[in-house]
């Protein structure tokens, strides 16, 4: 039986973590970093859980469970078509998709050209989605087009920045502030939810697996095993640069003070380091990022409707989810965030509960209730925590335990759970 060898396995988990890491990833372990000052270390901790830990464990979710509608297949086949719907539009064309584009053009244009209005982002719009979209078009290639070229050259560029912060003259973080300064990791756990790889974990495994075929192996066994060794590849690097990320956040909230976002927190400092270049090397680096997160998600986002709408062939999905992508990253980065925020505090907690039940599930699937109840009252949970941001602020919300810290879903899961198992056993 023929396996993938040690230096495939590490390539196809570099591809792995090129499709993670995007723009969200490199804006906000800097921007942590910067606010939570001498708590860095403790928000990245939270961090880590939600950013790296979570993606991880949903690749394996979903690798174990043969796949994400399977996984969500459990709670009910109505929820599994509606929530994965839900989550390749989120990840794809509605909004993680644009947010490539809007940030590598406010990150690695703008600096250069200024202010150029609209038809300036357009063209490098256009341009950005026509290199994605070549590149996506042939989705089992990605582990040698990625994995061996695009992510070496990006963590080069990452790695050059780290090494240049060892000679910015201090190493002393900046002072905490709100909301780091009172709940650190509660707050660091809670930006995870902003890179959206949790959610694009439950969706990435497709891809990986097809690079895993195109290597010869055919076992599903062995694609599974593959699979869930890349996620733990993909993991450790993740790990690692957002330290790096912290570490420069932290000493150029020391240095330069506190900005509004991490793009703006990496901009300074880069230029505190080296100038006029250290804007070139921040741009590459962005444009890079973005580049290969947004081949992996129309990659992702096109075998998924492909499946489900035969009719319309994968090139033509592509196609289509590049040119609304395109269209939709026109309207700015702080708008896409603007509403990407409600969408992330939603499904990110539907998203954790079922990789969680998918891990224990050998002890539960006796208790027949127990995925719906959960998943139901998980949903409601969520949706309680949205209200505030509404405008709907009502005082009894604020009653319900960890709902300060927009945790408060996690009572309605276990309750959900405990009710789950009760009726369950009542049935039985």
């Amino acid at each position: 039986m023929k396996t993938l060898k040690r230096k495939e396995l590490l390539f196809i988990g570099l591809t792995l973590f090129s499709m993670f890491f995007g723009a969200g990833n490199l804006i906000f372990p800097p921007f942590l970093g910067e606010q939570a000052g001498h708590l860095a270390w403790l928000a990245m901790f939270g961090f880590i859980i939600s950013a790296v830990g979570l993606p991880v464990l949903g690749v394996i979710a979903v690798a174990k469970s043969g796949g994400l509608k399977a996984l969500a297949g459990r709670v009910h086949p109505q929820f599994a078509f509606i929530f994965t719907l839900l989550i390749y539009l989120s990840i794809g064309p509605c909004l993680a998709i644009p947010r490539t584009a809007s940030t590598s053009f406010e990150m690695a244009v703008v600096p250069f050209i200024g202010d150029y209005g609209s038809i300036a982002q357009i063209i490098y719009s256009c341009v950005f989605f026509s290199i994605a979209l070549y590149m996506a078009l042939n989705p089992e290639k990605l582990s040698d087009r990625l994995g061996k070229v695009l992510c070496p050259i990006l963590l080069c560029l990452i790695g050059i920045i780290f090494v240049g912060s060892f000679f910015a003259g201090t190493f002393q973080y900046g002072a905490s502030v709100e909301p780091y300064s009172s709940q650190a990791f509660v707050q660091g756990f809670l930006d995870g939810y902003q890179t959206m790889d949790t959610i694009a974990a439950l969706n990435f495994g497709i891809i990986i697996a097809l690079n895993i075929q195109s290597k010869g192996i055919k076992d599903s066994k062995t694609i599974v095993s593959s699979t869930m060794k890349a996620g733990v590849i993909a993991g450790i690097c993740l790990t690692l640069v957002y330290c790096a990320l912290l570490h420069i956040g932290g000493l150029a909230g020391y240095i330069n003070g506190y900005h509004l976002n991490g793009a703006q927190t990496l901009m300074q400092f880069v230029r505190y380091l080296f100038q006029n270049t250290g804007v070139i090397i921040l741009g590459a680096t962005f444009f890079i990022a973005c580049l290969n997160t947004c081949i992996g998600l129309i990659c992702c986002c096109s075998e998924y409707f492909c499946e489900i709408v035969p009719q319309i062939s994968y090139k033509k999905w592509a196609f289509l989810f590049a040119f609304i992508s395109m269209v939709i990253s026109n309207i700015g980065l702080d708008m896409i965030l603007k509403v990407s925020i409600p969408v992330l505090h939603f499904l990110y907690p539907l998203s954790i509960v079922l990789i969680v039940l998918a891990f224990i599930h050998q002890w539960i699937e006796r208790y027949s209730y127990v995925y719906q109840i959960t998943m139901l009252l998980t949903g409601i949970g969520s949706i309680l925590g949205l209200l505030p941001g509404l405008g709907l602020d009502y005082q009894w919300l604020h009653y319900i335990p960890l709902f300060d810290q927009s945790l408060g879903w996690i009572v309605f899961t276990v309750l959900g759970f405990l009710l789950g198992i009760v009726f369950s056993k009542k049935e039985n």
